[in-house]
């Protein structure tokens, strides 16, 4: 005579239930990742794989213009959320988090040499060492009219030295090789930020 299988535990296939709050965690993550997609610029989400219905909900966020509307918009993405792997959408959010914070720290740090510039002329020599491939003279000229416009009467300063001193600094940090990004006389007028 065959015997009958033990029965197993009645607690072996016990489906756990998410509580209320986790589930409600998980939708407030959710919402705060949609949050992040809609403030990335357009050209960084293009390539990002998400359902079509997240991607159309993210544009008709950018085209409605009411604070109420967008409101409700911000909702609905969050919602389509859902139907969408986390995993790129987080990544891509990282990534562009990460590009911003590697912006503001090169900013910083040209902020940084300019001021160290302007203050001391040892900074010069410094400078000279670590980028001997840059322009001497042409940066002995913007530091000297830095100092003068730093000299002036707060009534009498135009900047002028100090942004173009922080356009010279500039591309030659953003270069690992000493070389600059760019022709260090190219203009870059976004990059003013270092106006005191």
């Amino acid at each position: 005579m065959r015997q009958r299988p033990e029965p197993e535990p009645a607690d072996a296939y016990v489906f756990e239930k998410p509580s209320k709050t986790k589930l409600k965690a998980q939708a407030h993550e959710l919402q705060a990742l949609g949050e992040a997609l809609v403030a990335m610029p357009p050209s960084r989400l293009k390539d990002v794989p998400m359902p079509e219905g997240l991607r159309d909900a993210i544009a008709q966020y950018r085209r409605t213009k009411s604070f109420e509307g967008q409101r409700r918009q911000l909702q609905f993405v969050g919602k389509q959320m859902r139907f969408a792997d986390e995993a790129p959408l987080r990544a891509a959010v990282d990534a562009f988090k990460l590009g911003s914070a590697k912006d503001t720290l090169a900013l910083h740090e040209t902020e940084r040499w300019r001021d160290e510039l302007v203050a001391d002329d040892d900074a010069l020599t410094r400078w000279a060492g670590e980028f001997p491939d840059s322009d001497l003279q042409r940066l002995r000229s913007l530091v000297r009219a830095a100092r003068k416009d730093a000299a002036a009467a707060p009534e009498q300063r135009n900047g002028r030295g100090y942004r173009e001193l922080f356009q010279f600094v500039k591309p030659w940090l953003g270069s690992a090789a000493g070389q600059p990004v760019h022709a260090a006389g190219a203009d870059d007028d976004d990059a003013e930020h270092g106006d005191d």
